[in-house]
């Protein structure tokens, strides 16, 4: 088997193809969260705490210099990115957790007996006539 069609063979998998969608979607759903804390979240935080903006908080290390420019700890973008990645994790837990209680909800109901076939209702007439004449 050549490496083209092994290739193939594995891209095709279901499993390949919804990891790939969920990682596309991943992302997407990542940038709407963090434009939502950027946006929408720290603002009113930033107001609270006396108008800071988070994204320009840093700490200089050294001055910048004629040739060198300033060397920053910038904690602010750290603070945001903790903000997005909680929110996010919230978020997926969410869902996840939705997710399981539908499973359980359907692995719950008990699941319904079929009908009897033809043969086994005959079967179970020729039984009930064999006992009742003992």
């Amino acid at each position: 088997m050549s490496i083209l069609q092994e290739f193939k063979d594995f891209a095709i998998k279901g499993n390949v193809i919804d990891m790939s969608v969920g990682i596309v979607i991943g992302a997407a759903f990542g940038k709407i969260v963090s434009s939502f804390v950027a946006d929408i979240i720290m603002p009113p935080i930033g107001v609270l705490v006396g108008g800071v903006d988070f994204t320009k908080l840093a700490f200089t290390i050294k001055e910048a210099s004629s040739n060198a420019a300033a060397v920053t700890l910038n904690y602010g973008n750290f603070i945001q990115t903790t903000v997005d990645f909680t929110i996010i994790a919230a978020a997926i837990f969410i869902v996840v957790k939705l997710i399981n209680n539908l499973k359980r909800q359907e692995q719950a109901a008990p699941p319904s007996d079929p009908e009897p076939s033809k043969q086994e209702l005959l079967l179970m007439e020729i039984r009930d006539i064999l006992k009742s004449q003992k």
